[in-house]
């Protein structure tokens, strides 16, 4: 099989720097040698509860970030997850062949269920085998996911394989990860020990810990010069970042805004205090945002246009989709 990569973004929310450096800055690159699906996976946003209009209008702004981060719709596949129901439809298939022991050792659900577990929803327990069957369904050979997700592709190789040998055939193919090196785990900037991200609770301290992808200049200036610091200078080399969780997010933001590690940051910056760090640092992020944030904002003001490319971008999902989903039923012993 050629080379295909599936990946998506849940629209749970605004796009911020995690979701850039650590996914969409990606899709752009590998959309170089591959075939790819960008999918807005709009139905792992109600595994919690959602407003329905907030879910529209983060799905069209999603499905803006990938193309102002440079994915070309034309040659590659941008689409909404619910408008194929092949998703839905193999999921339920796959969640008899998964079993309740891999789901078990899911580490997400314990983490987003918290001490509220039997109120969880079932949608919250089995959307592993839903992201299972999004990346299947396509016959995906390659993911891109961060680490805080390796697990849920584990699970996915798991089930085609388990699959693959209850049917009798190498049907599915056996999706690999796509590691893309620095920024893949962004942390909150009032905090090193939390993930940066945008379904924070305490929307004050989400703020100042976020920078969305639509901040201003000066938003994005304000929230890099009060990010947490400590009192000591930049470390020479990355060993001496180790206990140093909120300099350590600073270093490794520029290092993957810049392309480069975090030994290159360091030979620059060792020695010194955070001011001329932060100033540059806010330097580059406002280059390379604020343009990306304007054209969102372009795009999000013409919403039917926006629809109109994930519809047609679903229709060409949809044919794929449709030629896998006849073969697993015929595997399966269903009519038609």
């Amino acid at each position: 099989m050629r080379k295909r990569i599936f990946s998506g973004v849940q629209p749970s929310g605004q796009l911020h720097l995690g979701n850039y450096l650590g996914a969409l800055k990606h899709f752009a690159r590998l959309q170089e040698d591959a075939e790819c699906l960008y999918c807005v996976v709009d139905l792992h946003a109600l595994t919690v509860p959602q407003d329905k209009g907030a879910v529209r209008a983060h799905t069209r702004a999603t499905a803006a970030a990938f193309l102002a981060c440079g994915i070309d719709p034309q040659r590659h596949i941008v689409f909404a997850q619910s408008r194929v129901s092949g998703h839905s439809e193999l999921a339920w298939l796959l969640a008899c062949v998964a079993r309740l022991g891999w789901l078990n050792r899911m580490t997400q659900f314990k983490e987003k269920s918290g001490k509220h577990r039997e109120n969880a929803s079932l949608g919250l327990y089995a959307y592993p085998v839903l992201m299972a069957a999004d990346v299947l369904l396509y016959r995906a050979t390659h993911v891109p996911v961060g680490e805080d997700q390796t697990q849920h592709l584990e699970l996915a190789r798991d089930i085609a394989a388990k699959f693959n040998q209850e049917y009798g055939e190498e049907f599915f193919p056996l999706p690999a990860q796509v590691t893309t090196g620095a920024g893949t785990r962004i942390m909150s900037l009032r905090d090193g020990a939390k993930k940066m991200s945008k379904s924070t609770s305490a929307r004050s301290e989400s703020d100042m810990g976020l920078i969305y992808l639509t901040d201003s200049a000066d938003d994005i200036r304000r929230k890099i010069q009060k990010a947490k610091t400590d009192a000591a200078p930049l470390p020479s080399e990355p060993a001496g970042l180790a206990a140093r969780a909120e300099a350590r997010n600073l270093v490794g933001i520029m290092a993957a805004l810049e392309d480069v590690d975090e030994a290159d940051v360091l030979r620059r910056y060792g020695g010194q205090g955070f001011a001329a760090f932060k100033r540059d640092l806010a330097d580059g992020l406002v280059a390379t945002l604020v343009p990306m944030g304007e054209d969102i904002t372009r795009r999000l003001a013409e919403p039917q246009a926006l629809d109109q490319l994930l519809e047609a971008g679903a229709a060409r999902a949809r044919a794929l989709a449709a030629a896998t989903m006849q073969k697993v039923r015929a595997l399966m012993g269903l009519l038609g």
